[in-house]
């Protein structure tokens, strides 16, 4: 959704990267490209005006003319003020002091609230709480329906006394919904409001009506983020006539803009508290503004790529995974195929590499990324038997010939995997033997010359009491190595449970007499 107003602020402070200082006119050129972006991006006039005096106040002062690169202090300011605007810090749900919690959605018709409903239900469930669902939205046609098959898919229960079609009082449902939960045992309650397609009394009515029975500790607006500048008036109107405590954004996977992000906290006052983006349940999660600033700076989202890997991930498993990968042995085809297809639990793989720092440049070659590769890969491994799976050198033309039919791909494509498993079992035994570099892990000690000293034999030094040492620790190149001391086993690295040569311990030595920073 910020793909344009990402590629014009990129634009902006590549230019800057070649001056060594910026003058006022430099400043002054820099956020009149700024402002264009911001406007062409939809965002409001009076945020961009807020926005732009800022930047320029900050940028004539004293951080950006005394540091060493002025363009990246320039990025930096820009980057702060966009958190600002993005509400600052995360905002997280007030949860009642006695249960249930409950959460009230209102909103246009057509935001998404029905389906952001189940996501939050499924989202809240995962974390250990027990959500239920509220069928409030009498009016629109089948929406009792929806929630009911939207909750079955979260695995959420649903609270739905009445048929909806126009049918049913949604201010008896919803204070109903409380009494059952309580007795049902549901910690959070999530209450799906009807909307309409315009603001009119009526709507207003029946949300401060819902509102008024069920006093919710949350009530969140949901705005579709692709409407543009109309998400701010409806928000001022919502604001005024019901009132919100944060807002959740819709559809954040389209190809808008993106001004309404900017936009309705910066008008309402109200933080961003959820996006959406996409169409699944799990394409849902909290709103992080500094997070958010970095992807529009095309500096990426690391930290929300490392979470959907701890989500992903089991931790067993990813510690069995990394010490095959460590040891560079015992890596066959299915390992790569259950990693593979880990990966694609993840999510698409063109977002998995956006939230990457710099992809924003290689939006072109993103856009090719086609996840029926996956798929080919995939196809291609399983039509191998088992030993070959686990022995791929065993894999001649007629095995190869004979996948390919099996997977329906071609036999050029079964050699590219299996040459680029070969290349990938190859790095992965130079990075576990140091890749051949003194003084990594299981590389060399030492270059030629080392080795040569090394076969001469170790020279007795002339002070008394290293040679006395060098007597009592090992030869070079001796296969005996002192044990380590308990406690230390983790200096050793892969030795086994022994130092390398040239770090043995003295005879005698005890850990435990030693007098650490902090110890009396």
């Amino acid at each position: 959704m910020f793909e344009t107003l990402s590629d014009r602020l990129t634009s902006v402070f590549s230019s800057l990267r070649s001056k060594g200082r910026l003058s006022d006119a430099d400043i002054d050129a820099t956020c009149r490209e700024i402002r264009i972006a911001l406007l062409e991006a939809d965002v409001a006039l009076p945020v961009v005006k807020d926005f732009v005096s800022h930047v320029r106040e900050r940028a004539r002062g004293s951080e950006v003319s005394q540091a060493l690169n002025p363009a990246q202090q320039v990025v930096k300011i820009v980057n702060d003020e966009l958190v600002q605007i993005l509400g600052g810090e995360t905002r997280r749900l007030r949860f009642a002091k006695t249960p249930p919690t409950v959460i009230m959605l209102a909103g246009l018709q057509g935001a998404g609230k029905t389906t952001l409903a189940g996501k939050l239900a499924r989202w809240l469930r995962e974390q250990g709480h027990a959500p239920l669902l509220v069928a409030a939205d009498l009016q629109r046609p089948n929406a009792v329906q929806q929630l009911q098959v939207v909750g079955e898919r979260a695995q959420v229960a649903v609270h739905a006394p009445e048929p909806g079609n126009g049918v049913g009082d949604p201010v008896a449902v919803a204070r109903g919904s409380i009494d059952h939960a309580k007795r049902r045992q549901h910690d959070i309650v999530i209450i799906d409001t009807a909307g309409r397609l315009g603001i009119d009394q009526e709507l207003m009515k029946q949300a401060a009506d819902i509102r008024d029975a069920v006093s919710p500790d949350e009530v969140l607006f949901v705005v579709d983020a692709m409407i543009g500048q109309d998400a701010v008036t409806t928000a001022q109107a919502f604001m005024d006539g019901v009132g919100f405590d944060g807002v959740v954004l819709t559809k954040l996977d389209g190809d808008a803009r993106g001004g309404a992000a900017l936009s309705v906290r910066h008008i309402t006052g109200r933080p961003i508290m959820f996006a959406s983006t996409g169409e699944k349940l799990e394409d849902f999660d909290a709103f992080h503004p500094d997070r958010m600033a970095s992807r529009i700076l095309d500096m990426g989202d690391i930290l929300t790529l490392i979470e959907q890997a701890q989500r992903t991930f089991d931790e067993g498993e990813a510690a069995k995974m990394a010490g095959k990968l460590v040891s560079g042995d015992g890596f066959t085809l299915d390992d790569f195929l259950e990693q593979m297809m880990m990966v694609r639990k993840m999510g698409p793989l063109k977002n998995l590499l956006g939230m990457m720092p710099g992809m924003g440049q290689m939006r072109d070659q993103l856009n090719q990324v086609d996840e029926r590769d996956l798929d080919r890969v995939a196809a291609i491994i399983r039509s191998m038997t088992p030993a070959e799976r686990a022995e791929p050198k065993m894999i001649n033309g007629s095995r190869r010939a004979r996948i390919a039919r099996g997977s329906g791909v071609t036999v050029t494509e079964v050699n590219n995997l299996v040459v680029r498993f070969f290349d990938a079992q190859k790095m992965m035994r130079q990075m576990a033997g140091g890749m051949g570099l003194p003084g990594m892990p299981g590389g060399r000690k030492g270059g030629k010359a080392a080795q040569k000293k090394a076969k001469k034999g170790r020279r007795v030094s002339g002070d008394p009491r290293k040679a006395a040492l060098g007597k009592a620790a090992p030869a070079a190149g001796s296969d005996e190595a002192p044990a380590l001391p308990p406690g230390l086993g983790g200096l050793a690295g892969l030795g086994g449970g022994k130092l390398p040569p040239g770090l043995e311990l003295p005879p005698g030595f005890d850990p435990s007499k030693l007098r650490l920073p902090g110890q009396k």
